[in-house]
């Protein structure tokens, strides 16, 4: 195992109705001004964005608000938050939806805090040295934000996704209430599932230094959310489904299932940032449309690990070869895939590439990586190129 570092400072408020003390925490975290971020009609048409509005009035802190955030969320909003904070003198950051506001916020958050332009943190040429604090209510279980560190932003010029991470923006709260994802289509509750499991996987399957204990912890929350996620499949308005769901995405990516080992591999993330900046996918299906191609290139170099997760996770029997028995573990993962409707190759995603399509992603993902990076495997820019074709 290796040395590490856990910081976790998100305090979290689960269950029903928790919305209601939204006003509380925002002044407990010192905000007395307040960005209101948020995505599209569903937050308003559920009346969730009014019940929040209607806290803040009756607790006498003044507000703005900000709509517009998409999957993908564009640089070009995050800017203008940016400026309406800085216009209104906002203070606190309150990000109302899924993981697209919540990333956005927390790109606002640094834009309005740092000097100069906010897309040089993404593209890794200096570092934030603050951020506004923000706090969240979640409406989406899918990609951990709302106790991460991190959040990837897309710049409209050059469709270019990019993620950044930061302890400085790491939320002060997070407001998890499972009824609130019961409005979500079936897609998207999948897609939601699926980002959870990947943000499991990417830390999972390295070659460097491993604790028995978080393999334990992030086999459980694997399985954990497979079966759940086929509960909703089923019975979309399953509370206790829906609160292992929301719940298991926030451990996914607050670190907690990567203690130990060498920082996970990311390359099936890196990969999908390409393709969702150049075809506007929804991440969690883009993820798994890659993830086999991605698996069966590497999954030699990273035999020990494969294996491991075909008995514990999936069930596969041990039975064979430590090979046949790592691929029944891919073959079992796609095929719950599409027992959730997801897609396990580009084409069952929608995505026609072109073979200059292919060669851009792989080329932009390898600028992205600064030439090379994996944990199972490192890649290469020839060898992003021969996945994003095998995932055709």
């Amino acid at each position: 195992m290796f040395d590490f570092r856990y910081y976790t400072p998100t305090k979290v408020v689960f269950g029903r109705n928790t919305e209601s003390q939204v006003a509380d925490l925002i002044r407990e975290a010192g905000g007395t001004k307040v960005l209101i971020h948020y995505g599209g009609g569903s937050v308003v048409r559920s009346g969730l964005l009014q019940k929040v509005t209607d806290c803040l009035n009756a607790a006498g802190i003044p507000h703005v608000s900000l709509g517009g955030a998409v999957p993908n969320p564009r640089l070009g909003l995050v800017l203008e938050g940016i400026e309406l904070c800085r216009r209104e003198k906002v203070d606190f950051l309150l990000a109302v939806g899924g993981g697209s506001c919540i990333d956005s916020a927390k790109a606002i958050g640094y834009g309005v805090t740092n000097e100069g332009d906010v897309w040089d943190f993404y593209d890794y040429r200096r570092k934030a040295t603050a951020c506004l604090p923000l706090g969240v209510i979640l409406t989406i279980a899918a990609t951990g934000s709302e106790m991460s560190d991190s959040s990837v932003i897309t710049r409209e010029e050059g469709l270019i996704k990019r993620g950044y991470s930061s302890d400085l923006g790491r939320p002060r709260f997070a407001i998890m209430n499972p009824e609130l994802t019961m409005t979500l289509p079936d897609y998207q509750t999948a897609c939601g599932c699926a980002d959870i499991m990947m943000h499991t996987m990417e830390r999972y399957f390295t070659n460097g230094g491993n604790m028995e204990i978080t393999d334990s912890i992030a086999e459980g929350l694997l399985r954990t959310v497979m079966a759940n996620a086929e509960i909703l499949v089923r019975d979309p308005r399953n509370y206790d489904a829906r609160a292992e769901i929301m719940w298991a995405g926030s451990l996914s990516h607050n670190g907690l299932t990567g203690c130990g080992n060498d920082g996970g591999d990311w390359m099936t993330h890196k990969l999908e940032h390409e393709l969702g900046g150049l075809y506007d996918v929804a991440h969690g299906a883009g993820l798994t449309a890659l993830w086999g191609s991605w698996a069966r290139y590497v999954y030699q170099n990273c035999l020990p690990r494969f294996k491991k997760y075909a008995l514990r996770v999936m069930g596969v029997e041990d039975l064979g070869t430590d090979e046949e028995i790592a691929l029944k573990g891919i073959e079992a993962t796609e095929d719950f895939f599409r027992r959730i409707h997801m897609p396990t190759n580009l084409r069952e995603l929608g995505v026609n590439a072109t073979e200059e399509d292919l060669i851009t992603m792989a080329h932009k993902c390898a600028v992205g990586v600064k030439g090379a990076k994996g944990s199972a495997r490192l890649l290469r820019e020839e060898d992003m190129l021969a996945i994003l074709k095998a995932s055709m």
